[in-house]
Order: structure tokens, then C-alpha cells, then sequence
């Protein structure tokens, strides 16, 4: 009996084997009939009972607000999505330096010095282009002094000298302007002033006009305004004539350009006003940084900082090549024809000159708290890398949203190209070169501090060269008068990089760092 129930539960456990075994080869058989073209197709996937598997959707959790999802062959959507990349993801927050206070001059005392500058170059090029040979033996006449006197249009340098002291005068009524008036005899101090001040320059300068007229010819008179004559055009007229729109919190523009919310396109003479107020007028203060959170107000700070940063190089680039060219390069068109002169060391000074200017110039207007602000928005900006077709195949890709701050290293699809996050914070626009460009300004904090200092290091560097090969006098008092200027700016450069590099050089989430 005991014998008998053991081969029965043997063919019983025999037989579920072999049942089993037939439907798995049921089902394989089923799938390769499925799989090979022109074959016997089975059942399809869909008809199967789905009711014993869960849900993917279930699984995953919520739908994607990003775009992502998974797609069958036919390359359409099943509908299965992946959670939002914020949901995942938490960006790290962005942490700013704080950097010290650093002495900068008053606009009062850097254009003091800029015009003491500018005033000595120009006296350095004077004595370039008239000098003589006064120990010379056997020269006939003998020269009494070390320049030709009789030779210099005196007219022509106290036009020169008024055009070069144009910054200092408005700087002089514009701070005389500011102060408050505690009596009315003081106020009418300040106005008469400001009106004797104007009156003299006006009338020395129509009187060097008139004298210029009188003794040269028109061609030579070209020359006095073509700096004006290229301002205008290259100035006046780069703003579009279309309607722009207007960044909602903009602090650099009019009041009544933000009430309307556009920019409305301007007349020749309207622009042209604007643009010569720009040239007397102060740099507008330097605005507090408030770490926006939005994507669109700190898309809307940085196009502000974008307009406030590219009219202040084009103030730089303007007045350094006005100065360059009013103190360099106006006394050569001057010269008679019967002169001589070094041409080329006239060249080189013309280049020195407008080189120290500009760099003069960038210092006093980018001070080391702006260019703290640009660097600050530069890490809330972030920048996307643009990648190849094909990189990346199977890994996770969103599409970009406007609305979404996006963490480091993640892959968005913008106009059907791919990018990848490069920043902590990633709010800009992919395919918009301005951001690329602005990040890769700002978002090292002492690059254009660096930039400065080599370019100044290298002028000095140049100069000292020049100097030990000079044999001439006048190259040696021309180089060692430049090399004097040129050394308060240097200085100024250097002791901005060393407070500054050790303000930056500490860690993340220590004292002296804030957190936003």
C-alpha cells in the first residue's frame, strides 16, 4: 500500500512537470511565431491579462511636468511619465562671498587726476614733435632751448586743453550742485559760480576756434570734431526702432519707460541729447544685490545689469580714445610739413596713452563692488552646454521650461538641440548667446580684475624696457613721467587682487559667507 501511493504521487508530480514544461514551450513558441516575419503571429501583448501586473504609472508616481516619458516602437507616447525634475532634484543653494569695503576715489578727485594725466601726456607729446639740439655745436641758428616755441599753435593747445578738462568742469558743477544750500547766499554763490566757470570755457573755447579758422586750412579743421563726427553714428543710432519689451524691475531705466513697460523707439535729436548727457553725467550707483528666487526676476536682473554694463564700456571706449586722440594724435595733424618728428615713437606713445586711459577709465567705473554684483548673478544665471546629436542616448532628458530652476548636469532639449546644466543654478535660456557670454564674464568673480592687471603689467613692463634702451632725453623724460601715473595704477590693481583673491579663496559655509 505504502509502495503503491509513492509511484502514484511520482506520476502525479511527473505529470505537473510535464504540464508545465508544454506551456512554457507554449509560450515561447508563441513568441518566436510572434517575432519572426511572415510566420503564424499568436497572441498579441495587449490581448494578455494585465490585471495580475501593477501599474508602472503607479509604480513611477504622478505624471512628468518636464516632458519625459517612455515610448513604445511605433515612437508614440504610452503616457507613462517620470516625476518633475524639482521633485527629484533639490539645486544647491548659491553662496556668495563677502567681500570688504575697498578705498576707491571720488569722481571729483579720479577726474582731477585723470585730466593731470591726460594734461601731462599731452605736454610729453609736445616735447616729442618740437624738441631740439641745443648742445649741438654746429647747429645753424643755434637753439637757445630745448624746444622750437615759435613752432607750437598755442591755440590749438588750449583747444586741446579745454575738450581734455571737459569732465573735470561738469564734475566740479555737478558736485557743487549737490550740496545743500543752507543759506541763500551760499546757493547763490554756487550759481554764480557754475555760471562764471561755464562762461570762461565757452569763451576760450569759441576764441581758439576762431584763431584756428583764421590760420588753417579746412582740412585741418576736419580734424578737431571727428570724434564727434563717429560718436553719433556709432552711439546714437545702436538701439533698435522697434518696440521693445521692458524687464519688469529694472532699476536703470526712466520712470516713465517703466510705467508704460517699452522701450518706444526716439528721435535723431532726443538720442543724440541723451547720448552727450551720458558723457557728463555721473555712473548711476551701484544697486544692492537681492538674490532673487524666480527664474524670470533673475533673467530680468541680468538683462538690467546687461544694459548698465554695456553703457559703461561704451562711456570707457569713448573717452579713452577721445583722449587718445585729442592728446596723441590731433598735435601731429598740426605739424607744418617742414617739421621732423619721431613717427614712430609718436605712435607708441599714442598707444601707451590710450591703453593707460582705458585702463584708468575701467577701474573707476567697474570698482570692485559691481563687478562683485555681476558676479553674483552670473552663479544665479548659470550657463547650458550645447552637446552632439546622439551623446547621451539613455540617459533621462527633460524639456526646458522657463519656469524651472534646474540643478548641475542635467540634459534639456531646447529648438531640437541638446543641452546639458553647467552651473549650481541653471535659469538661462539654452539657445540665447548673451547668457552664455555674460556667464563666462562674471561667473569667475577676479577675471576682469586679472585681465586689467596683465594688461597694465604688461604696459609697465614695456615702459621699463623702453626706458633702459632709450638714449634720447626726450624718451627718457616722456617715459619716466608716463611711468609715474602708471604705477598708482598698477598699485591700486594689485592691492584690489590680494584683498579680494584672499575674500574669495575661503570655503563655502564659512564665516563671511552668506547663503541664499
Amino acid at each position: 500500500m505504502v509502495a503503491t501511493r509513492r509511484r502514484s504521487r511520482g506520476v502525479n508530480v511527473v505529470q505537473s512537470v510535464l504540464a508545465l514544461g508544454g506551456s512554457i514551450a507554449l509560450v515561447l513558441n508563441c513568441e518566436l511565431v510572434h517575432a519572426m516575419p511572415g510566420g503564424r503571429r499568436g497572441p498579441s501583448r495587449q490581448q494578455l491579462s494585465r490585471s495580475a501586473l501593477p501599474s508602472l504609472q503607479t509604480i513611477v508616481g504622478g505624471s512628468c511636468g518636464n516632458g519625459t516619458g517612455m515610448r513604445n516602437r511605433n515612437g508614440t507616447a504610452i503616457g507613462l511619465s517620470a516625476p518633475p525634475i524639482t521633485a527629484l532634484i533639490t539645486p544647491e543653494p548659491v553662496r556668495h562671498s563677502c567681500i570688504p569695503e575697498l578705498p576707491t576715489d571720488g569722481c571729483l578727485v579720479f577726474e582731477l587726476l585723470f585730466f593731470i594725466y591726460l594734461l601731462m601726456a599731452l605736454i610729453v607729446q609736445y616735447i616729442n614733435i618740437y624738441k631740439t639740439v641745443w648742445w649741438f655745436p654746429y647747429l645753424h641758428p643755434a637753439a637757445s632751448s630745448s624746444l622750437n616755441f615759435h613752432l607750437i599753435d598755442y591755440h590749438l593747445a588750449a583747444f586741446i586743453t579745454i575738450m581734455l578738462a571737459r569732465r573735470l568742469v561738469w564734475t566740479l558743477i555737478s558736485e557743487a550742485s549737490q550740496t545743500s544750500a543752507t543759506s541763500v547766499v551760499r546757493y547763490t554763490l554756487v550759481i554764480v559760480a557754475r555760471l562764471v566757470l561755464l562762461t570762461m570755457c565757452g569763451w576760450v573755447l569759441c576764441w581758439t576756434l576762431v584763431n584756428l579758422f583764421r590760420n588753417h586750412s579746412v582740412l585741418n579743421l576736419l580734424f578737431l570734431g571727428y570724434p564727434f563726427g563717429v560718436y553719433v553714428p556709432l552711439c546714437c543710432f545702436h538701439q533698435d526702432n522697434r518696440i521693445q519689451p521692458l524687464p519688469a524691475d529694472c532699476g536703470f531705466l526712466l520712470n516713465d519707460q517703466l510705467d508704460t513697460g517699452t522701450i518706444r523707439p526716439k528721435d535723431f535729436f532726443t538720442l543724440l541729447r541723451e547720448s552727450f548727457r551720458e558723457q557728463f553725467n555721473n555712473p548711476t550707483s551701484i544697486p544692492a544685490h537681492t538674490c532673487p528666487l524666480s527664474p524670470d526676476l533673475i533673467r530680468n536682473e541680468v538683462e538690467c545689469l546687461k544694459i548698465d554694463f554695456n553703457k559703461r564700456i561704451k562711456e570707457v571706449l569713448f573717452n579713452s580714445l577721445f583722449s587718445a586722440y585729442y592728446v596723441a594724435f590731433l598735435p601731429l595733424c598740426f605739424v607744418k610739413s617742414t617739421q621732423y618728428y619721431d613717427m614712430r615713437w609718436s605712435c607708441e606713445h599714442l598707444i601707451m596713452v590710450w591703453v593707460n586711459a582705458f585702463v584708468m577709465l575701467m577701474s573707476q567705473l567697474l570698482p570692485p563692488r559691481y563687478r562683485d554684483l555681476l558676479h553674483k548673478s552670473a552663479a544665479h544665471l548659470g550657463k547650458w552646454q550645447k552637446m552632439e546629436h546622439g551623446s547621451y542616448s539613455n540617459t533621462p532628458q527633460h524639456i526646458w521650461s522657463d519656469t524651472t530652476i534646474w540643478p548641475q548636469g542635467v540634459l534639456v532639449r531646447h529648438n531640437r538641440c541638446l543641452y546639458k546644466a553647467v552651473g549650481p543654478y541653471n535659469v538661462a535660456v539654452p539657445s540665447d548667446v548673451s547668457h552664455a557670454r555674460f556667464y563666462f564674464l562674471f561667473h569667475k568673480p577676479l577675471r576682469m580684475l586679472n585681465l586689467l592687471i596683465l594688461i597694465e603689467g604688461s604696459m609697465v613692463l614695456y615702459q621699463l624696457y623702453s626706458l633702459l634702451r632709450s638714449e634720447k632725453w626726450n624718451h627718457i623724460l616722456s617715459l619716466a613721467l608716463i611711468l609715474f601715473c602708471n604705477y598708482y595704477v598698477l598699485f591700486k590693481l594689485l592691492r584690489d587682487r590680494i584683498v579680494l583673491g584672499k575674500a574669495y579663496a575661503y570655503p563655502l559655509g564659512t564665516i563671511g559667507l552668506k547663503s541664499h
